[in-house]
């Protein structure tokens, strides 16, 4: 009798353990991004602690296999007075104590469960089971049944979010049963059915979201209700590279009692140093415990101003011969007197050269072009391709939401070249982790930064994956793009096996891009510029392969254009004459120019930009040469013992 009475006692405490915990309100489908997404757990008792307990999410769908995508581990945290424990995004109201990044949790048909378990136990594509389960909730958003899933997790019921027709603006919510749901308004942080201790409600606010350096500004702290005792509390501004040495305030604060706000002033410390644009986060840190945090973590953009000018100019306003080439000496050696496919194999071995050349991750493709397509105007922005423009490096797209943004386009569409995310691409490593790489590799066509431009983010959605000629760019653009895209494609057919720039609008599967003719167009209209050899140089730092096309636009020509099957000769070395160091100035110009850096007698042909020459002068640098051109942009050669070099012209 007494081990009966003993296992009968064990048995209601296993079950007065297991029933602790239930999952007491999920919004899996918030708005159109996701953002206001949360899921909330409730204890029998107040102030729960929840160490040795994990939250685990399934996928219901085909391809998930009724497995794990995501796990929480809640060790560290307990619930609150009124045995809640909010898990979502710093954008829902009021803030969970559980912060996670907007737009985890998946729409339905899906499950979450509660399980007394190790984080371990559960790593990405675990099976759903019932071992050590606490409590579970299938939902969907106007989905089919996942009857596999709710057999795994021992369910006969699943939820719809949707079905009022208004998933965007209700929640799954636990009635007090303990068995059955409601589908109505979100009610984050409180009981689902009002009850319980009403907490007074704390909300962060600025006159703006933006500061310069220099500037004071007042943070305003206001409660729901005035306070019945003096109540002090602190915050902090720190992030990342922001931190105390940036401002200086007030940080800990008292709202008097009988009051409901107080306000303190913040004044930015304005140094000398570039640390590029920063963002200041307001967090509290120690907030009283009747009070509840109706928002928190509040973005503040810092704008530095002490950014970088570069002697050079943007695409648009774009200079020449500024920038100097950083290729090492004989570094193009193997193409000299090369033609045809020897010419062209000959520069795949330098550019893809096994154990030289590098690959890098597609998420290190990021700092990649916060350099490469560094605004030459102010170094705390990327200059965006097409668009013209250029947006602050911070402005980076991080949620499924692009506009304001910008990303990473691929100048050679990902699904025209056959090439995707691969392992480990989300782990931006830096630049000396990096894979082996060659000339088959092109899976890395993906994160080849030659062939990545920053880019605005709706506009990297309308450009999608059309070949160039059927798309042109945005209207009322100059087209400053042009050439820096079309040298891009054509680095990528000589970088890697199987891709092909060709003629028309190839709709022949993964490989093919057109238009070649409208390339070599937009290739010889729009000759390198300072920038675009600037970028050259910054990739080079990270992938150790030059794009030819930048460094010799000539080159072109020999593979693509009016002189295949001819042999090429590269232009003097730099021990005898570089091509950085001839300039012509200046430039622009009112017709009458110098050229410096070739000494001696040298021809000077001048062609307009649709390839057409237009006059040829014998002259010797020390003299002016009259050009009697009109308004426009011109391409120079200048010819030196055979070795061509060109230069692009501006007259005003």
């Amino acid at each position: 009798m007494k081990s009966i009475f003993t296992l009968f006692f064990l048995f209601l405490t296993s079950l007065t353990t297991y029933s602790q915990l239930v999952i007491n309100e999920l919004d899996s489908d918030s708005d159109s991004i996701d953002d206001l997404e949360f899921v909330e757990i409730k204890s029998n008792t107040p102030n729960f602690n929840l160490n040795g307990y994990v939250l685990v999410f399934f996928n219901a769908s085909t391809s998930g296999g009724n497995s794990s995508y995501l796990t929480f581990d809640l060790s560290g945290y307990t619930t609150d007075v009124n045995g809640l424990l909010l898990i979502g995004s710093s954008q829902v109201s009021p803030v969970p104590q559980y912060i996670i990044s907007p737009n985890l949790i998946q729409n339905g048909a899906d499950g979450v469960a509660i399980y007394q378990d190790s984080p371990s136990a559960f790593p990405e594509g675990t099976l759903a089971t019932q071992t050590n389960l606490i409590d579970a909730l299938v939902y969907d958003t106007s989905d089919a049944d996942a009857t596999g899933l709710m057999a795994l997790l021992g369910e006969t019921v699943q939820i719809d979010e949707d079905e009022n027709n208004n998933k965007d603006f209700e929640s799954i919510q636990l009635n007090n049963d303990g068995v059955t749901y409601t589908v109505t308004t979100p009610t984050p942080r409180q009981l689902n059915d009002g009850s319980g201790i009403v907490l007074n409600g704390l909300t962060i606010s600025t006159t703006a979201t933006q500061y310069d350096e220099g500037n004071n500004f007042d943070i305003t702290f206001t409660t729901e209700n005035a306070v019945s005792q003096d109540e002090t509390f602190s915050f902090s501004l720190n992030n990342a590279g922001f931190d105390n040495s940036d401002f200086t305030g007030s940080t800990t604060l008292t709202i008097l009692s009988g009051n409901n706000s107080v306000t303190t002033n913040i004044q930015l410390i304005d140094d000398t140093s570039d640390e590029g644009d920063e963002v200041a986060l307001i967090q509290l840190t120690n907030l009283p415990s009747d009070f509840i945090a109706l928002n928190d973590q509040i973005e503040l953009r810092i704008v530095d101003n002490d950014f970088v000018v570069s002697p050079w100019g943007t695409p648009i306003n774009p200079t020449f011969g500024t920038v100097a080439n950083t290729k090492p000496a004989g570094y193009y050696s193997p193409i000299d007197g090369l033609s045809g496919t020897n010419l062209t194999d000959a520069l795949q071995d330098i550019i893809s050269e096994e154990g030289v050349v590098r690959a890098q991750t597609y998420a290190d493709v990021i700092d990649i072009l916060k350099e490469a397509d560094q605004n030459p105007a102010n170094s705390n922005e990327v200059w965006l391709v097409y668009l013209e423009i250029s947006r602050p490096k911070l402005d980076f797209q991080t949620t499924s939401n692009n506009f304001g943004t910008w990303n990473r386009e691929h100048t050679y569409p990902r699904s025209r070249g056959g090439f995707a995310s691969i392992e480990d691409d989300d782990i931006a490593d830096g630049k000396n982790i990096f894979w082996n790489t060659n000339a088959d590799s092109l899976r890395h066509g993906n994160s080849d930064a030659h062939a990545l431009r920053a880019v605005d983010g709706p506009e990297n959605s309308s450009r999608n994956n059309q070949h160039y000629g059927e798309y042109t760019g945005p209207q009322n653009t100059q087209g400053s793009f042009k050439g820096d895209v079309a040298r891009s494609v054509l680095y990528m057919a000589i970088r890697y096996n199987n891709l092909a720039i060709v003629n028309g609008f190839p709709e022949n599967g993964p490989g093919e891009l057109g238009d070649l003719a409208t390339l070599l167009t937009w290739h010889r209209n729009d000759p390198p510029d300072d920038f675009e050899m600037n970028r050259n140089n910054v990739v080079y730092e990270w992938q150790k392969n030059r794009n030819p096309f930048i460094d010799y636009p000539d080159l072109v020509e020999y593979i693509w254009g009016n002189q295949v099957g001819n042999t090429w000769n590269n232009p003097l070395n730099v021990d005898s004459l570089s091509e950085n160091e001839i300039s012509v100035y200046p430039n622009p110009s009112s017709g009458s120019i110098f050229v410096n850096g070739v000494n001696g007698n040298f021809t000077l042909s001048v062609y307009n930009v649709t390839g057409q020459k237009l006059n040829t002068f014998e002259a010797t640098h020390t003299e002016e040469i009259q050009l009697n051109l009109s308004t426009g942009v011109y391409l120079l050669q200048i010819d030196k013992n055979h070795h061509k070099f060109t230069k692009k012209l501006i007259v005003k």
